[in-house]
């Protein structure tokens, strides 16, 4: 099958190409690389270094593909109430041109890759595909939004759709000199240098975090599973529903960290205290199952960044709106 994926240079667009590509399938994408590495992109998959904002260009590249993967994303939820701008656009806008020129160029079927943010707050927890979405931040509610334009653009035009919906995912390959997103990753690489992990508020904000390695057979199954069409699908694990503060204890275990001492900031605006996806609907349709413990994703994720060059973090994106509630851990650069 010949499948394009944008995005394909960030953590997960090109830990599924590699997989896809051992599948025996024909890989291309593309990337602006604001969010990824070049160095991610497999060797024997075709690279347009190509912004997904621009229309006619993502017509040109996605034209004879069978299938796209949509991945490409400025996913940051916290820093979206304060560069509403930057991450709306990289988020709803570029999804809505991909999805145009996938429209366009009669592609059989898109797998979009949406967000956890898309639920919000929800008085019951595991968060339910069937749970009505009440998105609380700009990055949220453009997820919700992409997905929702989507499913017009297929009934109008006549292809497919998943919508797949991965949360916390980490593993080798993701960012980790970002300050603005990425949490097990900043807390490696700044233990990795011998400093103290930074948390916001309390740290008794719990999530589930899911390895790369365990949701990619989730979309090389959504390439052509008949089930999955016209779905949403949460995809990653619902075990070790954990704190911040024991994902840094963890972490520190891991590294034999000595004297963990997190310093504490400022909770974030609008960011949801318990949030964790049911992992059902994955395992009736993709026989989805947890493969590897946080542990051992954490594991794997240090011995990568280590092996790469535990490195100081890049400002590069700007703060659009700063006042007395912008972090101070962007506005005063923190994370060194």
């Amino acid at each position: 099958m010949k499948v394009f994926i944008t995005g394909i240079a960030g953590f997960l667009g090109s830990r599924i190409a590699k997989d896809l590509l051992s599948k025996g399938h024909q890989v291309s994408g593309c990337d602006n690389l604001i969010g990824g590495y070049l160095d991610n992109v497999p060797d024997d998959a075709e690279f347009f270094q190509v912004d997904c904002m621009y229309l006619n260009a993502m017509k040109k590249i996605i034209k004879d593909h069978d299938v796209v993967i949509h991945t490409a994303c400025t996913a940051y939820e916290g820093l979206s109430v304060f560069s509403p701008h930057v991450v709306t656009q990289n988020t709803f806008q570029i999804s809505s041109t991909v999805f145009a020129a996938c429209a366009a160029n009669h592609v059989k079927r898109v797998i979009n890759c949406s967000s956890m943010a898309r639920y919000g707050h929800q008085e019951v927890i595991p968060f339910r595909e069937h749970a009505v979405p009440v998105p609380v931040d700009p990055y949220g509610i453009s997820k919700l939004a992409a997905e929702q334009v989507l499913q017009v653009l297929s009934e109008v035009h006549g292809f497919e759709f998943v919508n797949l919906v991965p949360h916390n995912i980490i593993g080798a390959h993701q960012k980790y000199d970002d300050p603005f997103r990425n949490v097990a990753s900043i807390m490696i690489n700044l233990m990795l240098r011998g400093k103290q992990p930074i948390v916001y508020g309390d740290g008794l904000q719990k999530r589930c975090f899911s390895d790369v390695r365990d949701i990619l057979t989730c979309f090389s199954q959504a390439l052509d599973n008949k089930v999955a069409a016209g779905q949403t699908i949460n995809i990653g694990p619902d075990e070790e529903f954990i704190t911040i503060l024991d994902l840094a204890k963890t972490i520190a275990d891991v590294l034999n960290f000595k004297n963990l001492e997190p310093v504490f900031v400022a909770p974030r605006p609008r960011e949801v205290k318990y949030a964790t996806c049911s992992a059902d609907k994955a395992r009736n349709i993709f026989n989805y199952k947890t493969n590897h413990t946080l542990r051992q994703s954490i594991e794997e994720m240090a011995q990568w960044i280590e092996k790469r060059g535990a490195k100081k973090f890049r400002y590069h994106l700007d703060v659009e709106i700063i006042n007395e509630k912008t972090p101070k851990t962007w506005t005063e650069k923190l994370f060194t």
